[in-house]
């Protein structure tokens, strides 16, 4: 199987993970309207009940502008995300941003205005140039409606770019643009609302899961994007799938995360191969937290600990 192919497979699973422990066919991947969250002065989610291809969907209201945070899979959840938005902010002036490539966290800016602007960081621009729309259509073979989603998804190319970092002052408040990949992505971007203290962590910080490692995900990189998000002291957490959580979930994933480096390390010096110690990684530490989802990124974080391992 080619490299991309199996990356989107993998990606597919990991989208979806939890959604196949429920009976009967998965819910539609539809962004839930009337069911907006305030977690601060100014930061509010749409919390995605758990449904694959949903993302928690972000935004910051200032007294100039707002910014909505993954907006969605397509153009119809764009849509509900836009009437959403309205309901708390009457401001004209609008910014999008993504905290990763995949679908359900980009092709809903397909609904915004022209004049609402893009914010991406040039690596994650890549990413999208170079599988986004390849991904698009591997989504769109989960359901006949979530083809139907998708089927006018287009590329939307940034109106602002930045390389690691940027900040963008909204009126009254402040969000910190931080890339932290290669992690669950190579372009994985965190975004610190300053004063509310919330961030948004995309698939990097989970809650009540493990973390979404991938093939391109590097361990040492993953150890790091902890430090650089703790550091912001977040009293508030918005994963990119699953319940909101406490700062303190940085700490539980990065115990996690050195455990698994430190396992596949041992594994690698009595000899096993690269293959024996996934399995045997997966399984040790999915029978520690049985009840979470995503236990197959742990055979990635392995992975990638075996390779990165003196």
């Amino acid at each position: 199987m080619p490299r991309h192919a199996a990356y989107l497979s993998v990606i597919v699973a990991l989208a979806t993970a939890g959604v196949g422990a429920q009976r009967g066919p998965a819910p539609d991947p539809l962004v839930r309207e009337n069911a907006t969250v305030k977690l601060a002065a100014h930061t509010y989610v749409i919390p995605d009940a758990n449904v694959g291809l949903v993302p928690n969907v972000g935004f910051v209201v200032g007294s100039r502008a707002t910014l909505v945070i993954d907006p969605g899979l397509g153009k119809r959840n764009g849509e509900a995300v836009l009437r959403e938005v309205a309901k708390v902010s009457k401001n004209a002036e609008l910014y999008i941003a993504s905290t990763h490539f995949h679908p359900e966290h980009t092709t809903g800016y397909n609904a915004f205005p022209p004049a609402a602007k893009y914010i991406n960081s040039t690596v994650q621009e890549a990413e999208f140039e170079q599988n986004g729309m390849q991904m698009v259509q591997t989504f769109a073979g989960r359901s006949p409606l979530t083809a139907e989603i998708l089927k006018d998804a287009v590329r939307r190319p940034a109106a602002i770019t930045f390389d690691r970092t940027y900040m963008l002052d909204l009126g009254g408040v402040r969000v910190r643009f931080v890339v932290v990949g290669p992690t669950h992505t190579r372009g994985d971007t965190a975004f610190f609302v300053e004063g509310d203290e919330v961030l948004f962590a995309g698939d990097v910080v989970m809650n009540n899961s493990f973390v979404a490692a991938s093939p391109v995900s590097s361990m040492k990189t993953w150890l790091a994007a902890f430090d650089t998000l703790d550091a912001l002291k977040p009293r508030t957490i918005v994963p990119a799938h699953g319940e909101v959580g406490p700062g303190t979930i940085i700490a539980i994933h990065r115990n996690i995360m050195q455990g698994v480096q430190a396992r596949a390390r041992a594994l690698k010096a009595e000899g096993r191969t690269a293959d024996e110690t996934a399995t045997t990684v997966q399984a040790e530490f999915q029978a520690q937290h049985p009840g979470w989802p995503r236990a197959n990124g742990l055979a990635a974080a392995a992975r990638s600990a075996y390779s990165e391992a003196p």
